[in-house]
């Protein structure tokens, strides 16, 4: 039996490099992303490779967006038990620069999006009686200057963590949080590019503080997911895992 796993924000990055490992590892996958058009080369990617994948537009911070795109995964692709909350955005500023906007864009992405998404796929994981989420925090959990948003929201991130493993353990469905470090990324080149450094050079200087002497790559968090989505990882629920090339803390 295959089974369908859902990734948001999908289209690139850790996402896009999340939906082709878990297409590998034999799932069906639906790439969700704001953009549906957006989410058709990773589809393609997939296909080439003998595997069976959906393009999904969806805004995860709107409730109805939520509901139509999981019943549209479920009806095309059959019954999402497997989510992977990866969806998200940057707004950095520091705390008296930063908006109101600001701060309501990202928690409504990060937390809010991961809120309906969980909600919109549990039933399916809770009437299988066999169900995996895994919700993408950061190192930025534990405090990162000009982040005061993303790092509340990376943070609650854990906490509905764990609250979800308590709650739908019983229904054979684990919840586990990756936190990842430095990752090269669109994301990770924006922020380069915000504070005004050319990318290599943000690279290096990064990698200079990381004990394995080299920045994370997205395939680095696809591995992390495959291992918590697997039968393997059955018995591992509630934690979080920080995939930063060292120590965090």
């Amino acid at each position: 039996m295959t089974r369908t796993a859902i990734v948001t924000g999908s289209a690139r990055g850790i996402g896009a490099a999340t939906a082709r490992r878990l297409a590998a590892d034999g799932f069906a996958v639906a790439i969700l992303d704001l953009d549906e058009s957006a989410c058709k080369p990773v589809v393609s990617d997939i296909e080439a490779a003998g595997g069976e994948a959906l393009a999904v537009g969806v805004d995860v911070s709107d409730e109805q967006s939520v509901e139509v795109a999981v019943q549209r995964v479920a009806s095309e692709l059959g019954a999402p038990t497997v989510l992977v909350n990866n969806a998200g955005i940057l707004r950095d500023n520091l705390l008296f620069k930063m908006s109101a906007l600001d701060w309501d864009s990202v928690l409504n992405v990060h937390l809010r999006g991961s809120f309906l998404m969980s909600r919109a796929t549990q039933k399916y994981m809770t009437e299988a009686k066999w169900g995996r989420i895994v919700n993408l925090s950061s190192t930025s959990a534990l405090g990162n200057r000009g982040q005061a948003n993303y790092s509340a929201a990376k943070a609650g991130l854990q906490g509905f963590t764990k609250t979800l493993a308590i709650e739908l353990g019983k229904f054979g469905v684990t919840v586990n949080a990756i936190a990842p470090g430095f990752i090269q990324t669109d994301m990770t080149a924006a922020t380069a590019e915000r504070v005004g450094v050319p990318f290599d050079q943000f690279i290096a200087g990064a990698a200079s503080q990381i004990p394995v002497q080299r920045v994370g790559q997205p395939e680095d968090i696809a591995n992390t997911v495959s291992f918590f989505v697997g039968e393997a990882a059955g018995f591992v629920s509630g934690q979080v895992i920080y995939v930063a090339g060292g120590p965090t803390c």
